[in-house]
């Protein structure tokens, strides 16, 4: 396939590479996923768009994971925790396989030697009633252990090598992917028997800790050979950060107190009542202090979250006894529960020869509408990498040779002008319109089915300028590009699934569809370019509510 018909790359300066297994994404879901390809027996290659270890939100933060030992009477309290608060989407068997190899993992993780403080598995329940299986990770430790662990699985990774497409053969299995080498110059192109987009999901940069290379680019390529999307109406999710820094650890808020600029308090603010500072932040500025923690606490929390507390040192502040601005930052995807919709149990996508795992795949079968912080998404990660790991090998095994594979050439959204050159856009002029339809409270947060339209129709107009560009004569340049496509595709599949929600369900709320549809009680499968389709999941989730129902 000659990369130069995308851009004006010399075809000698493309690197080429044939393996097993192409996992692309090294954050934990991408680790994981390379460990358990290579623990059964195959070649694989990693690529990341950053360094792996370093870059995405998990390197850059500490969270808990949902982990739970195999006692049937806690395992069940877990799993109901959340069946309600997700609206009811969530499966109890992929609940079940998910907590089963989280739990083994995290004790392997134990075993490499991650420092876990003594007594660190804990169950306790916060301040809004929910019961919490959790067991801490501090991002730069635990990544540090996971990419050593790659490396001495002998996967080759390639470092600052974002992707910008798969390759796919004219019956539609996929057979590899393409890229663009950061470091290097040129561009990279890697066959493989099978692939896993561990991507991550979409926070549309808009300024969260270790988020910024969080930009929607799987879910794009995967549409583009094909795949569907499930739960892009779950991405509507806001973290409370400080107006000044970028940290978005809301269950450190739980402590806060919200006040207007004038010192009144704001009503019915809190770290699970974001509406409240939303509609508050739409008036003027908000302010937190976290005066309800007791001050013998202090120094465990510091210890806990060392990072949260990084810029109110830098600032002078302290977040005890001063009050500080505060802001919401849309995690969009990333906090949300939508992603491509998995058909196997190894996480398989609907196309052949594609996996997906962590937050580029949807989180619904775990969480439902709904997951609040990493958590799930912890143990999601660490679960669905080890599930698509252990598949695309599985697949691996039964492929030939794809190096000489004839591959489609198609267009691609900012790749290939789809006829004659009729728009003048700039990748940041690009970005800077989605996030003008994305960011904002009162598109997004507050959903309403006119301005949902109104958005809708900006960025489909913005998808139809994105089309008729010319391939970038910079790489990079196609590679920023790429990003404000990715983000214009999410936001699209966002509102269209929002728009086809007419009713108020885990973190997706209408407000001219307040309460719960029962009628609506199943997943939305969104998909297309040009253009955009949704229709009911058939696969209804098996739920506690579900399996009462028939006892």
């Amino acid at each position: 396939m000659a990369l130069a018909r995308r851009s004006q790359i010399d075809p000698g300066a493309v690197r080429r590479a044939e393996t097993d297994v192409l996992v692309i994404g090294g954050g934990p879901a991408g680790c994981w996923a390379a460990l358990a390809a290579a623990e059964a027996g195959v070649d694989v290659i990693l690529v990341d768009k950053g360094y792996c270890g370093t870059s995405g939100a998990a390197a850059a933060a500490g969270h808990g994971v949902w982990y739970c030992p195999p006692d049937p009477e806690l395992r069940e309290e877990a799993m109901a925790s959340r069946e309600g608060l997700g609206g009811w989407l969530a499966d109890r068997r992929w609940s079940s396989r998910v907590l089963e190899e989280s739990f083994q993992q995290m004790n392997r993780l134990a075993t490499w030697g991650y420092p876990f403080p003594p007594g660190d598995h804990f169950r306790h329940v916060s301040a809004d009633g929910h019961v919490h299986h959790s067991k801490g990770l501090q991002g730069p430790a635990y990544m540090r252990i996971m990419r050593r662990k790659v490396v001495n699985a002998r996967v080759a990774i390639w470092d600052h090598a974002p992707v910008l497409e798969l390759l796919r053969t004219p019956d539609g299995e996929v057979v590899g992917a393409a890229g663009v080498q950061r470091q290097r110059g040129g561009a990279w192109e890697v066959r493989a028997k099978a692939v896993v987009v561990a991507t991550g999901g979409c926070t549309f940069l808009s300024g969260g800790l270790g988020c910024n290379v969080l930009t929607g680019d799987g879910y794009l390529v995967a549409a583009e050979a094909g795949a569907e999307l499930s739960g892009m109406e779950f991405s509507n999710a806001y973290a409370i950060a400080p107006a000044f820094a970028s940290v978005t650890k809301t269950a450190y808020y739980q402590y806060a107190t919200f006040t207007y600029e004038d010192g009144s308090v704001v009503p019915g603010a809190g770290w699970h009542s974001r509406s409240a500072i939303a509609r508050a932040l739409l008036e003027g500025p908000v302010y937190a202090v976290l005066d309800q923690a007791p001050e013998s606490e202090h120094e465990r929390l510091r210890r806990g979250q060392p990072n949260f507390f990084a810029p109110f040192d830098r600032a002078g502040i302290d977040p005890f006894r001063q009050r500080f601005p505060v802001t919401l930052r849309l995690e969009g995807t990333m906090r949300g529960t939508g992603g491509l919709r998995l058909v196997t149990d190894d996480c398989q996508t609907s196309v052949p020869g594609l996996f997906a795992a962590g937050d580029a795949a949807t989180r619904e079968y775990i969480c439902g509408g709904f997951t609040g912080g990493a958590s799930h998404n912890g143990a999601w990660a660490i679960a669905s990498g080890t599930f698509a790991g252990r598949g695309a090998a599985a697949l691996a095994r039964t492929r030939a040779s794809t190096a000489h594979a004839p591959v489609v050439v198609e267009a691609a959204a900012a790749l290939r002008a789809n006829g004659e050159r009729r728009a003048e856009l700039g990748w940041w002029e690009a970005t800077a319109r989605v996030k003008d339809e994305v960011l904002p409270f009162e598109k997004n947060y507050f959903r309403e089915g006119g301005r949902l339209r109104r958005a809708l129709g900006e960025l489909d107009q913005l998808w139809s300028e994105l089309g008729t560009l010319d391939a970038p004569e910079d790489p990079l340049a196609a590679v920023h590009l790429r990003e404000a496509a990715a983000m214009t595709a999410t936001a699209r599949w966002m509102y269209t699934s929002a728009l086809a929600r007419n009713e108020t369900r885990g973190m997706h709320k209408r407000l001219e569809h307040p309460t719960l549809d029962e009628a609506q009680e199943h997943r939305i499968l969104v998909g297309g370019l040009e253009r955009l389709w949704t229709r009911p999941d058939p696969r209804r989730p098996l739920t506690s509510k579900q399996l009462a129902a028939v006892a």
